[in-house]
Formats: C-alpha cells, structure tokens, sequence
C-alpha cells in the first residue's frame, strides 16, 4: 500500500463509519465495472464544489485498489446486490491523484508534472521492484513494462484536475502542457482499465480538437446515465427529512432544483449541514465568498443585466451552452458566462429546454447580495417593495396595485424592453419578488380550459389565499379578469381549497380619459373553490 499507488479505503471507510450522515452512491460502481478495458473507460465528471466529488473518488480507490481489503466495508451497501460485484473488488493497482497536492509543489507546469511523475515511480517501483524497466524515469514507459510483463491493468483517479484552470486562468501555454501530459499518460494506452478525473469544469477546449478527446464527458449541462449521482435524490432527501423530523417542503425550497435530464437532485452539502444543525441557512454558498458570483453577473455584455434581471424575477431564460470553452476567462457572451454559472452551480441547466434558472432559495440569496452593493437600484427597489405589494394585492386595492407594477415597469426600462409581452410577465414577476416565501409560483399553469399566465398557491401552513394573474396588452382588465373566469384558470388550484384572488393587470400605452399617462390598470375579484 503507498501513497499514490493501492492506497488504503481509510477516507471512505471514515466517511461511511465514522460520518453523522451518509448517502448510498455505490451504484455508481455498476456503470463504473460496465466501462472496465472497454471503449467508454475513460470518463470525466464535473460537478460544482462541495458535490462529493472527493467522495466518490475516495469511493472507487476503496473499491477497486489491491492495497486494501474492502469486501467487509462494502457488503452492506448496495453494490453488494449487483451482479459481478466481487469479480472487480480491491482487483486492481488504483493509482489515485488529487491535483492539488502536486500544484502546491511547484512554481510552473514543467515542475509539476516533473515532481508528480517522480512521486508516482516511487511508490511503482516499491512495489514492482523485480521488473525490468528500460527507463525508471519514464512514467509511461514504466507502466506499460508492468502492463507487458504482469498483464496487470491500472485505474487511474485524477481528483481537482481542472485546478491548475481554476488557478492559472489566463496562462495558455502551461494549460496546453498539463493537457498533454494528461493525453499521452492516458489516451491509448493498454495499462489502462479505467480512467476517472473530476472537477469543476468540463475538459478545455482548444481549436478544433481537444487533447483529451478520449473522455465521456458528465458535466451539469448533461449528466446522462450519472445524474441519480451528482447529489442528493428527492427521495434520499425525503428519507433523511423523516429520520431527523424535518420538514420536507421547506427543505426542498432551499436545496433543490438541479434539474439534470428530468431527476431532480439537491445540494449534498447544504441538505447535510441543515440536518445537522436542524435550521434552513446558505450553506454551501458561505463556503465561496459571493465575489465569485459578483465578478460574473456584473460583466459588460450584451443582454446579460436583462437576463439576470429575469433570473432574479424567477423566470428561465434560453442559453446555449455549446460554444463554451470550459474555462474561466473565455467569456465572449452571454450564453458563456450563464454556462459557467451552470458549472459553478449558480444556475441549472434544463437539457430538453435548453434554458437556465436559478435552482432554490440559497443560491437566489446569493443572487440578491450580489445586486445590493450598487448598479442594481430598480431591480433592489422592486424586491423592497414586493411585501408592500402582495399586501395590497390581497386587500384587493387596485389603484395601489397599477401604480407600483408601473413605478416597478419604468424604472426597470433601462434593463428591460418596455413594449414587449415578456417584459411584462419578468416586471410582474420581480414585482411579486417576496411571494416566494410563502407561495409557490407557477408560470403558464394548465387549468380548466388553457394556461394560466401566474398562479401563486399557497405553501403548506400558510394561511394564505391563491392568487391567479392574467396579463393583457393593449386590451383591459375586465378581459383579464373574464378570461380568467370563461377559462376555468382556477381548476389548475388542483387540491386547494378556499378564496382565490383572481387579479387582470393591462397595459397599454397612451393616456386615459383625463389625460393622465397611465400605462397600467389592475382589476381584483375574490372567489371562493
């Protein structure tokens, strides 16, 4: 057992014994074993910080190295019932590297993979000291003499591979190195049964081909068969709210909304620390000061402040994510900086959509504190105001109503298209900023007989009405309000009972009757279901 080469299953040990809390992924092992020697065994998985990727890459050294015996720490978790399961158990050398150990070493790339190299063919030729190797200097020289000689096979674990990206951004030269050492250490070569790198970012592009072209890539723009894996799953997280008398509900408001292919996964680490200390706080985001978001939102590009404005309201907005090159510092637009939000775990990505959204009300916070400092005032202004807002809203006062969804319109048309349908449905969003609290909001809701523009109903415990809004442009708010009737919009209340404040707000450019500009007009009716 060395340091590199076969080490122990300690970490993982620890976290499964020694922790107050722990997750079963083991079935990650399955599709793992499924890609062993084949076509698909080299694998890339880039999730947001504090998202166990150390776990699981202590998970698989445990697994798979000879330099422990693992069978007792695995037999009660659920890879134990899957087929072949022994056949792959501690059969392997594991060679297990954490990146940053290695970039703590040295002042340049040369010198990094220089000592890292040498580290590793001390711990090889330890333990393989009877081969007979032309260059004990050369790493890939050494292993496919072993490989050769014992037909024994190597799993390769690169935990933080992308920080040398993450701490060098702009140093292209010394990225290019540590990609091609990366390629010639792995790509084609016989030795290598498996290859495992996690990190943050999805593998730099560089050109027309990349130097690691042999990776499947699992990233949070696709997750594909790894997505039940990136976090926490509902019902892992429901399970866990029973054991330590949680309330499900809230604990879903703060820590899901990661989106990946239709499974709905939780922040891992934000789920742990509210169980532990039984109490709803930004976790996960008190571990990065809100600097890093800061620097991202706030960059001059176009359209960028409107679609953050969007996201802030609670709207998704489209993006594309394919022209991203998996770095910090190449941000030519929009679409490239709210990608690498998605990376960061800022932002979910819907695969079938193709659009983003801020996932839950920790990550929203942070949102807002980035905002407050300045260069934000109307979007600040809004938010303050919203509490204001839905109080006069459910005492049913319309005038108050038109006159603060129009402040909230004019003083956001530097940010927002004013003549424009969306415009209207992101300003009435970002008006009723504050109903998140106690409502869930729903846009474009199916009900009786078409789509409801926003409905609010109300959350578990809140002894609150619904409330449905239909906007109009150019028409009136008696059109609102007797489509929201004609149509049955309150049949999407589905398992509500009570009163429902059925709100119809118009705009329309130009002045009314007494010459006054008044571009909004808002109508309330009350009901009961």
């Amino acid at each position: 057992m060395g340091t590199y080469l076969n080490p122990g299953n300690d970490e993982f040990y620890n976290a499964v014994k020694k922790s107050k809390i722990y997750v079963d992924k083991t079935e990650l092992l399955k599709f793992t074993n499924s890609v062993l020697c084949g076509e698909q065994k080299d694998i890339c998985v880039s999730r947001p910080r504090r998202f166990g990727k150390s776990m699981t890459a202590n998970m698989l050294v445990a697994y798979y190295s000879k330099g422990c015996e693992s069978k007792e720490l695995f037999d009660g978790l659920k890879v134990a019932e899957e087929q072949g399961y022994e056949e792959h158990l501690n059969k392997y050398n594991v060679i297990h590297i954490n990146m940053i150990d290695f970039l703590s070493r040295a002042e340049s790339m040369d010198g990094l993979i220089d000592y890292m190299q040498r580290r590793l063919l001390w711990d090889i030729k330890k333990e393989y000291s009877d081969v007979d190797c032309f260059d004990w200097n050369d790493l890939v020289d050494v292993l496919e003499t072993i490989y050769s000689e014992k037909k024994q096979s190597f799993v390769i674990i690169i935990d933080e591979w992308d920080c040398i990206f993450r701490k060098y951004p702009d140093n292209v030269e010394e990225q290019k190195k540590y990609l091609d050492f990366l390629r010639f250490f792995i790509k084609g070569k016989s030795y290598v049964a498996l290859a495992y790198m996690t990190g943050i970012l999805p593998i730099k592009k560089y050109g027309e081909h990349s130097a690691l072209n042999m990776f499947d890539e699992y990233s949070m723009t696709n997750q594909r068969e790894l997505a039940e894996f990136t976090g926490f799953t509902e019902d892992e997280v429901k399970e866990l709210c029973f054991q330590y008398d949680m309330p499900y509900e809230k604990m879903k408001q703060w820590y899901d909304g990661y989106e990946l292919k239709g499974v709905q996964i939780y922040n891992p680490r934000s789920v742990v620390m509210s169980l532990l200390g039984h109490d709803f706080d930004s976790y996960w985001t008190k571990t990065e000061t809100y600097e890093a978001l800061k620097r991202y939102i706030q960059l001059d590009m176009y359209n960028l402040k409107e679609l953050v404005t969007r996201l802030i309201a609670g709207e998704s907005v489209p993006v594309n994510p394919d022209k991203f090159q998996n770095d910090m510092t190449t941000l030519e637009s929009a679409d490239d900086v709210l990608t690498l939000l998605v990376h960061l775990g800022y932002l979910t990505y819907d695969f079938y959509n193709q659009r983003v959204t801020i996932p839950n009300q920790e990550v929203q916070k942070e949102f807002i504190n980035c905002i407050e400092d300045g260069g934000w005032e109307p979007v600040m202004d809004a938010i303050r105001s919203s509490d204001e807002l839905l109080s006069a809203t459910l005492e049913g006062d319309e005038e108050k109503v038109a006159s603060m969804i129009e402040q909230v319109h004019q003083e956001n048309t530097s940010i927002l298209k004013y003549n424009d349908e969306n415009a209207l449905s992101c300003v009435i969003s970002l008006a009723y900023y504050s109903v998140k609290k106690d409502y869930l909001i729903y846009r474009e809701l199916a009900g009786g007989k078409g789509y409801a523009d926003m409905v609010f109903i109300p959350r578990h415990n809140v002894n609150k009405p619904a409330i449905v809004v239909e906007l109009k442009w150019n028409k009136s708010v008696d059109a609102a309000i007797e489509q929201i009737k004609q149509k049955q919009y309150v049949q999407s209340l589905k398992g509500y009972s009570g009163e429902v404040v059925l709100v119809g707000v118009n705009y329309a450019a130009g002045k009314d009757g007494d010459g006054e500009f008044k571009r909004h007009k808002c109508r309330i009716e009350k009901m009961s279901v």
